[in-house]
């Protein structure tokens, strides 16, 4: 039962895999603002449906104004999802309205929330969530002029809990942070529910620990922050502990708030102290890499050599995120993920690659970079690295180009020395698109090849599947002792699926899995 559901899950993701983040978020927040809009018609949200609907208008218009003018000024390419996600998340942040003055303040609170992304910002990185630098600029603003306004988080309602889950969910899975998020929830939920118990009982009422926890989770902003604000990948740490760490201080931050003269540390509050403690942790990978060389692998594999400027530092298996401004962008937009190929040792050389295929304007602009050309890095990420006993075998599963981080791993241990018991699955449409051939014969592991054609002049230590098609069946018959292995798996979200029911027998198992540009 559970393999199926993963399987389902995995052909979800595959699917959302094809619309871009931005897109996808923007999309799910105008969901649940239409959700909002619905029920307010039966006085089960705050907020009236005229105070909804004028509310958003302004959010709209000043965000998308105020975002096309400084792109315009900075020469950068003008992306309108950006802007209407930060309106949409300042419409449940924020106290909807009527009244001239109030709408003052929420257009106040946008231009605060989109010139961040342009001022509080460090080599294309947001170092605040913009939504909560407005939301927070309002509420300093309101101190003297209470007219204006302040946040309401409204949102945190039970009529909103569900859609608000659902639509989250599907952020998360897309991005991969449902651990960290149920761990925010989880230190939000217990702090909350510790906070207003101590508070009941220094009144002398006595009450339920569980009931106050319900009440706190479907009845609180948590769920909102957590899914659509504290799980910014612009502002989040490169590592999953680093990741843990701040969702544990925000966590505590928001369901304690700490007073602080006329405000208190409040649910925007935290989340702009846990932006700063991964800002710290981030400052550094954010560089600029100066393009080397380009050279073509593959029939349709191409790789980029670059320059990393001296204290750049990764470790095997992450991936940057790098961007290409250029005019007139598509939805995809002008940042793009890839895979680390070269090993640490090899700095200050740093490679990446990448399959031709669609036409997007982010491809066409990276092929006509030249070398000496410089493009920024906003981060590194990723904890798609080996275990770090080195006795424990390792399996690694990869498809076309999903062999990248793996190479980046066989380099490191060969360049290193150390040797470990690994097996390689490489899956190609053909041999002819087996790229990193010579770096995987060199570091003298075992590798299965599924190609319909049998690759010429094989290592010893290579074998041919003959032609099979790889699924869960063939993974168990080459790889008879998956369970004691520890499973990698990169490549194309459908692919992970159809090696779910094989893949779960593994000890453990960490995935890659990606849909392309």
């Amino acid at each position: 039962m559970m393999a199926a559901l993963s399987t389902v899950w995995n052909r979800v993701f595959a699917v959302l895999g094809r619309v871009s983040m931005y897109r996808l978020v923007y999309v799910l927040l105008a969901v649940l603002a239409g959700t909002a809009l619905l029920l307010s018609f039966f006085g089960l949200v705050g907020p009236a449906p005229l105070e909804l609907v004028i509310t958003l208008l302004v959010l709209s218009l000043v965000c998308v104004l105020v975002d096309a003018a400084a792109q315009r000024a900075l020469s950068l390419p003008w992306r309108v999802e950006s802007s209407l996600i930060t309106a949409h998340i300042l419409l449940f942040v924020l106290r909807p309205t009527l009244d001239v003055a109030a709408l003052g303040g929420i257009a106040l609170a946008a231009t605060a929330a989109s010139l961040s992304k342009y001022v509080l910002a460090w080599r294309g990185r947001h170092i605040f969530n913009p939504a909560a630098v407005g939301a927070t600029v309002l509420t300093l603003v309101s101190i003297a002029a209470p007219a204006l306004g302040a946040s309401s988080w409204w949102v945190g309602t039970p009529a909103m809990a569900a859609p608000v889950i659902l639509c989250g969910l599907i952020v998360l899975w897309r991005t991969e942070k449902i651990r960290v998020i149920a761990l925010f929830l989880l230190v939000a939920v217990v702090v909350g529910t510790t906070r207003t118990v101590l508070q009941y009982q220094a009144l002398g009422q006595s009450v339920d620990f569980a009931t106050i926890a319900a009440a706190v989770l479907w009845s609180s902003p948590f769920l909102f922050l957590g899914a659509f604000m504290l799980s910014e990948p612009l502002t989040l740490p490169p590592r999953r502990w680093q990741q843990y760490l701040v969702a544990t201080v925000v966590g505590v931050l928001a369901a304690w708030p700490i007073d602080l003269g006329p405000i208190s540390l409040g649910q925007e509050r935290a989340l702009l102290v846990g932006n700063l403690v991964a800002f710290a942790f981030a400052v550094r990978t954010a560089v600029r890499l100066t393009l080397q060389s380009r050279a073509a692998l593959t029939p349709t594999v191409k790789q980029l050599t670059f320059r990393a400027p001296r204290g750049f530092r990764f470790t095997a298996g992450q991936y940057i995120e790098l961007e290409v401004p250029h005019r007139h962008p598509d939805a995809r937009g002008t940042r793009r993920e890839f895979s680390i190929v070269s090993s640490p040792e090899e700095l200050p050389s740093l490679r990446v690659a990448f399959k031709e295929g669609s036409q997007s304007s982010y491809k066409r602009a990276l092929a006509l970079l030249e070398p000496g050309g410089a493009l920024p890095v906003t981060g590194v990420w990723g904890d798609f690295v080996l275990p770090s006993h080195r006795e424990e075998p390792i399996l690694l599963v990869a498809a076309g180009i999903g062999v990248t981080p793996f190479i980046s791993q066989l380099n490191h241990l060969r360049l290193t020395g150390e040797l470990r018991d690994i097996v390689v699955v490489y899956v190609a449409s053909e041999a002819a698109e087996l790229a990193f051939r010579d770096e995987l014969a060199a570091s003298g592991v075992h590798v299965i090849v599924f190609t319909r054609d049998e690759p010429s002049d094989m290592p010893s230590h290579w074998t041919w599947a003959r032609g099979q098609r790889l699924d869960a069946a063939g993974l168990l018959g080459f790889v008879p002792d998956i369970a004691r292995r520890h499973a990698y798996a990169s490549g194309p979200p459908g692919l992970i699926a159809d090696l779910t029911p094989a893949l779960e027998r593994a000890r453990s198992i960490t995935t890659d899995a990606f849909s392309g540009y």
